[in-house]
């Protein structure tokens, strides 16, 4: 048999009393008592056993890999390594695969025999339950660390943001933010993702859309599915962020480079509720029409009765599109549209809060019921979420002020230059703009964004 004979002593090997001429004298007479006489010592003097970066242990490796020894054997087991993963990782990943007996002197421990293959079971254990113990206790600890409004941590650092160790908070970097705010001022104005990367020469249109979503720039930090109050200062305003997470919603991000229509997505019945569709009638005609009386898409029927018309899509896109440019150009138009617009939006707000409290009401019955489940769970703070904001938003008198101006902000000039615009700029401003389009015979109200 051949045998690595492992040694090891660190910078306190006199408080230890583990010398390695000690350790070489137990280690032969041991060699001598089972006969084997083929043996090579490999000594690491004065390094540590908490890790396996050391020279001699490195080199003991590869001549086990190399099948240049059967046997590896250590005085005791601390002197191969002080963690017991790595002790674990050696025999699992290494010795074992190999063919490998590894054998320590002092604890009688041996995994050519039943014995040995047993402690190495019980070794598993307990290193699980040390990497679940000390897992648990970073996570509680990066808990309330966040809980506590501190940064997780510097390798992590949103863009905007540099690290400060000494407070343990985010700090702006001026550059960086103002290229925050543009990016979320672009999306408001229209531009998707990808070309608001192109504009600012971001590293990829997915770095925009994390940008989009993160609650980091209003002051908040997400960690495990939680949104937490961070100390750091915000880069955008509140009001803007949700204005942006309602659009995100809305547009679906990827639906709009699929859709082929300028008003997909947008038109409502007045009748039954349901999306109105685009379908080619003819060579030269194309109609939008209520999808209840749409019978191949059953999910999608309100009413399978409804009585509503199919209108040419042209006149419909046409009619929004002069409204737009009617509101850019008068003043007096603009006004009262906006003021008519506020009142059905805050009916059409008050209509949705009752949805919501019904929708939460069937929810805790539910949870009454025993049906707890993470879906519900997130359900239900997603709605009490709206709820909040949509009160908010109502009794909010500045925002509705600062929403119209923002309203009007996006339009001005916009019958100058829309017919420079491609297909996809056109579309992604009236989704920036357009709540919903509401059909009824042969009525159409708009309703626009956040003006409520």
């Amino acid at each position: 048999m051949r045998a690595g004979l492992y040694c090891r002593v660190s910078t306190d090997a006199q408080v230890e009393g583990y010398s390695i001429d000690a350790q070489k004298q137990l280690l032969e007479a041991y060699c001598i008592s089972k006969e084997i006489s083929d043996y090579e010592y490999y000594i690491d003097g004065g390094y540590s056993g908490s890790n396996l970066n050391r020279p001699s242990i490195k080199k003991l490796l590869d001549d086990v890999r190399a099948k240049k020894i059967d046997y590896v054997i250590v005085y005791k087991l601390d002197r191969i390594s002080r963690s017991q993963k790595d002790t674990l990782y050696l025999i699992e990943e290494v010795f074992n695969p190999n063919n490998i007996g590894f054998i320590s002197i002092r604890e009688n421990f041996d995994t050519t025999t039943p014995f040995g293959k047993a402690m190495i079971g019980i070794l598993s254990v307990f290193a699980q339950l040390e990497r679940e113990t000390i897992y648990e206790r970073t996570r509680m600890g990066m808990k309330e660390r966040v809980k506590s409004g501190l940064w997780m941590g510097g390798g992590l650092t949103p863009l905007g943001y540099d690290y400060d160790r000494n407070t343990g908070t985010l700090v702006i970097k001026p550059k960086q933010a103002e290229m925050i705010r543009q990016v979320f001022k672009l999306y408001l104005e229209g531009m998707s993702p990808d070309i608001i990367n192109d504009t600012l020469g971001m590293s990829g249109e997915t770095v925009v859309r994390k940008v989009l979503r993160s609650p980091v720039y209003i002051g908040k930090i997400p960690y495990k599915g939680e949104i937490y109050e961070g100390k750091h200062e915000h880069i955008i305003s509140d009001e803007l962020f949700y204005e942006v997470q309602e659009m995100l919603k809305k547009r679906g991000n990827n639906d709009l480079k699929k859709s082929s229509y300028l008003l997909s997505g947008l038109i409502y019945c007045g009748y039954c509720g349901a999306k109105f569709r685009y379908q080619k009638w003819t060579e030269n005609s194309t109609k939008v029409y209520c999808y209840s009386q749409q019978k191949s898409r059953p999910r999608l029927i309100r009413d399978p009765n409804c009585p509503n018309i199919r209108a040419e899509a042209d006149e419909v896109e046409k009619y929004v599109l002069n409204e737009l440019f009617k509101l850019s150009l008068d003043d007096n138009y603009f006004d009262k549209r906006m003021t008519d617009n506020i009142k059905d939006s805050e009916e059409f707000a008050e209509s949705r809060l009752k949805e919501i409290d019904k929708q939460i009401e069937n929810l805790v019955s539910a949870l009454a019921e025993g049906y707890f489940t993470n879906e519900i769970r997130d359900k239900m703070k997603n709605l009490e979420d709206e709820k909040k904001r949509i009160e908010k938003i109502i009794n909010n008198k500045k925002k509705k002020d600062i929403s119209i101006k923002n309203f009007k902000d996006k339009i001005e000039n916009l019958h100058e230059v829309w017919n420079d615009l491609s297909f996809q700029e056109q579309r992604n401003i009236l989704v920036s703009l357009i709540n919903k389009i509401v059909i009824k015979d042969n009525n159409i109200m708009i309703y626009y964004n956040n003006v409520v």
